[in-house]
Parts: structure tokens; sequence; C-alpha cells
């Protein structure tokens, strides 16, 4: 096998479902756009950015700004990453929504004293972002809590060593076709297809 030299490039994960499979909720047009459309364009600018950046490492590209093309090449990775989370914690209705159980639903019951508290405070601070951005559960092992927390942006301003659990994207594109500018409706009704098995799934990982 020849070895690949140079940082690889990123491909675009299949969707997890079918395009409409989130209806009512997030309409089709809604996830065409948001997957073929936004999701597409971060891997694709991410690779254009490698590709420069292998340049640089090669010494083909003579004048850069390194700091323009590291931010660029974040800004469009984390777009990548963090949009490939998002498809992943929803499923079709009947799949998702409802409680989380397992050793995720125990521990948000402890810490947060009911799940009602706790999708209070997480849709409260959804709509609190002030701009484009995540909401985020994320876990710390070195105290086993839950943190609920927002990100400004594609630039991760979450504490380091502390894996997201569950994500909700809440850049415009995510729903104004459907929702206009009633992000607090959106923010509702994503709570019908989160994927509960999902988050389970990630957060036992991490208690291994």
């Amino acid at each position: 096998m020849e070895e690949i030299k140079g940082l690889r490039k990123y491909e675009l994960p299949p969707l997890p479902y079918k395009i409409d499979a989130l209806e009512p909720y997030i309409s089709k047009d809604i996830v065409d756009v948001h997957y073929n459309g936004h999701h597409k364009g971060y891997v694709n600018t991410a690779n254009t950015l490698i590709d420069r950046l292998n340049g640089i490492i090669n010494e083909e590209v003579k004048s850069y700004d390194i700091h323009g093309v590291l931010r660029n090449l974040t800004f469009n990775i984390n777009g990548d990453k963090l949009h490939t989370l998002y498809w992943k914690d929803m499923a079709p209705e009947g799949k998702g929504g409802d409680k989380p159980g397992g050793k995720l639903g125990d521990l948000i019951e402890q810490q947060y004293g009911s799940y009602e508290k706790f999708k209070k405070i997480f849709t409260e601070a959804a709509n609190s972002n002030p701009g484009t951005g995540w909401a985020v559960l994320t876990y710390d092992k070195e105290n086993s809590n839950l943190n609920v927390m927002t990100v400004e942006n594609h630039f991760m301003n979450h504490l380091a060593e502390m894996p997201i659990v569950l994500i909700l994207d809440e850049f415009e594109h995510a729903y104004y076709l459907q929702y206009k500018n009633k992000r607090a409706d959106y923010v509702g009704a994503w709570w019908n297809i989160v994927n509960w098995d999902e988050a389970n799934k990630k957060l036992d990982g991490l208690l291994e």
C-alpha cells in the first residue's frame, strides 16, 4: 500500500436516515439545504485548506498567513464534526424523543433533579445563545458532571477534555426555512426527535 504523504482530507459522512425522516419537526427541504449545502460546504472548504497547508508544509507555497489558514481550517473542520454529531443525535419520530433511559437518564435525574428540570435548563441555554452556534451537553470525567454549555459559531469554547454527549444546531440554516425567526419553536420541536440511544451510547463509551 502506497504511503499517503501530507495531511489527509475529510469525507462527507452519510446521513443516518432518509432525507425526509425527521418530518414534521425538521422538513426535508431544511435537511437537504443543511446537509447537501452547508455541511458539504464545510467539508469541501476544509479540504481546500488542507491542500494549501500541505503546500505550505512542502514549501510549495511561499506566501501565506498561517493564522488565517489554521483559523479557517478550524472553523470548517469543526463545522464538519459538529454537524456529524448533530445528525446522529436525532432520530425519526417513534425512534427519538421521549425521555432518556440508561446511565444517561440516571445521571440526569441525579444531577438535575428530574428530566423536566434538565430539559428546561438545556432549552433556556439554547434560547439564550446570542448568535449562531450550538447548545451542547458535555461530560467531565473528572467529577462525572453533565455540563450544559453553548458554543459560539464553530469555535469550540467549551472546556478541554469534555466530550459532547448531545448537541443542538442553532445556526439559522438549521431552522429558518421552516420556523422563520422563531428559534424557540424549532428548539421545542427538536425534543421530539432527540436520539437518546445515541447519547447513551456516547456516555457509555466515556464511562468505560
